[in-house]
């Protein structure tokens, strides 16, 4: 698979088999991600990998946070208001998924809510001491982990509802206070006999969001 093909045909993934993922496949993915550039070679990634006992226990903690209504707190919060282009790309997200998988769209929110039932969990952090460079670059990392895993034939899904409840993951994970926890991938094998997993997202055409200058 190129890099291309692998662009092209990455889709999230929003429900997984119960399958581990070998932890060889996942060291694989992490050592390729690590060849991501950063501001002046900082690296400021920290990733903090949940799986088995210990990413059933954040699913547990999750599980009961919902249960008595406590308010989502990522950390890296949500914006308050969205800008035009943006908002219109999100209003077509459920009409589009409605589209693809037909009934299985009523899946989307316990899914959500149960952390995909993803065999793992990739958490991936920044020393809160760190700027908007630090999460640009966080952000590149993402990417490579999502190619590089979809290489080695598992599917992804990147979710602000994984670190929706930083107290819990901090708890269950022992993630240390210095620590900024920016987003989640949940990562393995893609149930392929769910219709949730038909969906794939439209993109705006080139000429919306790009300019070329000469």
């Amino acid at each position: 698979m190129t890099v291309l093909e692998a662009l092209q045909a990455r889709r999230s993934i929003r429900a997984f088999k119960k399958q581990p993922v070998e932890r060889e496949k996942l060291r694989a993915i992490l050592e390729a991600a690590l060849r991501t550039p950063s501001w002046a070679n900082t690296q400021p990634w920290q990733v903090v990998v949940a799986e088995g006992e210990a990413l059933e226990r954040v699913r547990a903690g999750y599980a009961q946070c919902y249960k008595d209504g406590v308010k989502a707190d990522p950390e890296i919060a949500r914006p308050e208001e969205w800008p035009e282009a943006c908002k219109k790309r999100t209003q077509g997200l459920y009409p589009a998924m409605l589209r693809d998988c037909g009934d299985a769209v009523n899946q989307f929110g316990p899914l959500n809510q149960r952390l995909f039932d993803a065999p793992c969990v990739l958490y991936l952090c920044m020393d809160k001491v760190l700027g908007h460079w630090s999460l640009y670059d966080l952000g590149a990392f993402s990417q490579s982990v999502m190619l590089a895993a979809a290489e080695q034939g598992l599917g992804t899904i990147p979710a602000i509802t994984l670190v929706n409840y930083p107290e819990v993951l901090r708890r269950e994970l022992k993630i240390p206070e210095n620590a900024k926890i920016a987003i989640g991938i949940a990562i393995g094998y893609t149930d392929t006999d769910n219709p949730i997993n038909n969906f794939h997202s439209d993109r705006s055409p080139l000429d919306e969001v790009c300019v070329f200058c000469s």
